[in-house]
């Protein structure tokens, strides 16, 4: 009897883009067979997102893409989405399945059942329990790395915190953190099949370890991680500014092992904003830490994330995060334009901001950043740079493509069996968006 298929479509952040290579891997321990999105599969599974109202649109385009490709397939959805409004998921035509969050691990199980069971003329099956009631974070199956061959580690899920413009915490639960001894056990797996760098990733990553017993750090994870062999880069992804405790500053800042690359969410430089926003930090202080994390790492790669629009915010507001951002060392940004979410604080705030502010807005902060990202993409001309080689080559140019410690991708000849190395380039210029080096 043939191995039943499974095909996958994943929405937003990076943390889903894991969660889908994790699923896919325990279900692969289960007997099914991996296969692309446009090929035939017996059950496609949409991973969705809902943290705009944008997000939920190309939610529903997925799955309606999905019903159309796949005619006859069993659809499942899974996700933020599902877990937030499971209802909506279930009313499209042609889901079978709607799987919440806290469900995804029964996932390989539900999906045996779907595939043995009668079609439901009533409509979608739901399985979506109290994702607020998840207390741990089981360790993940090995699972083969996708997409340009990066290597992602999830090591927490959840958030405690409540900022009032964010559906997070609903969709994924309480902070929750994977066991050191797990962790480390998964990179020294990638590290032997041969990824020379690992991304951490979460939701509150800063957080990881706070509920583990014994408690732990973020900045004693690191410790450990820098000391496995044929390890170069770790590399954070997103991590709040209060969570740069003297411990986590001394590790980014001191150790060769930790990328230059930092994300730091800023949201708003305005007070006020920052306030209403629930955030745990003022400009002073985000802009304190920043210059201090600039100053200790030398060609710092340093991004952030942009709530453009947010309820109440004044022209000076807005002046204010410009201001900020134009003043600080950013290589890159990210630029959201407010969007409300059902059931958060700042759906019931006041003072709307007008669509084409907001737009206005956005546009004038993207300007600025690519203005940014290009001035230091110059910057780097003639300098050698060590670049983690991607599995994958430029479209544009046939060549390879590649990243730096500091988080630029660079076009750079060369063949294939330097794909997964980190080699020695020299940046040879800038055109456009696109950064060409030279291997040394």
């Amino acid at each position: 009897m043939a191995a039943p298929t499974v095909a996958f479509a994943t929405l937003g952040c990076r943390l889903n883009q894991v969660d889908s290579q994790e699923l896919q891997a325990a279900l692969e321990a289960r007997g099914f067979r991996a296969v692309p999105f446009d090929e035939p599969a017996d059950v496609v599974v949409v991973n969705t997102c809902t943290v705009t109202a944008r997000a939920e649109v190309s939610d529903r385009q997925a799955i309606h893409r999905a019903v159309r490709r796949h005619p006859g397939t069993r659809v499942v959805v899974t996700g933020c989405w599902a877990q937030t409004d499971p209802d909506a998921a279930a009313r499209l035509g042609g889901v079978d399945l709607v799987v919440g969050n806290a469900d995804k691990p029964r996932l390989p199980e539900l999906l045996e059942g779907l595939l043995t069971g009668e079609r439901d003329e009533r409509g979608a099956r739901r399985h979506v329990s109290d994702v607020g009631a998840v207390r741990t974070l089981p360790p993940a199956p090995l699972a083969r790395v996708g997409g340009r061959s990066r290597a992602f580690v999830k090591i927490q899920d959840g958030c405690q915190h409540r900022c009032a413009f964010c559906i997070v915490p609903a969709a994924r639960g309480p902070s929750r953190s994977r066991a050191q001894a797990a962790v480390l056990d998964q990179v020294l797996g990638l590290v032997a099949a041969g990824h020379p760098e690992v991304t951490l990733t979460g939701v509150d990553l800063g957080h990881w370890g706070h509920d583990l017993v014994p408690r732990t750090t973020l900045a004693a994870l690191l410790g450990e991680m820098i000391a496995v062999p044929g390890l170069r880069w770790v590399r954070l992804s997103s991590v709040l500014p209060a969570y740069f405790t003297p411990e986590l500053v001394e590790v980014v800042t001191g150790s060769p092992r930790i990328a230059p690359h930092l994300h730091v969410p800023l949201q708003s430089g305005s007070d006020p904003v920052l306030r209403r926003m629930r955030r745990p930090y003022t400009a002073a202080m985000y802009r304190r830490l920043v210059e201090r994390l600039a100053a200790a790492i030398p060609g710092l790669g340093l991004g952030t994330d942009v709530i453009v629009g947010f309820p109440g915010e004044s022209d000076a507001d807005f002046a204010h995060t410009r201001t900020l951002i134009d003043e600080l060392p950013f290589t890159y940004l990210h630029v959201f334009a407010y969007s409300d979410r059902k059931g958060t604080e700042a759906a019931g705030l006041p003072g709307r901001v007008e669509p084409h502010v907001v737009t206005a807005r956005s546009r004038e902060l993207r300007a600025l950043a690519q203005a940014k990202n290009l001035a230091f993409r110059r910057s780097l001309a003639g300098t050698r740079q060590e670049v983690f080689v991607l599995q994958t080559r430029d479209q544009q140019s046939s060549d390879l493509v590649g990243l730096t410690g500091n988080y630029v991708e660079i076009v750079v000849a060369g063949p294939d069996d330097l794909m997964r190395q980190v080699v020695t380039v020299r940046i040879a210029g800038v055109e456009g968006d696109r950064t060409l080096g030279v291997l040394e």
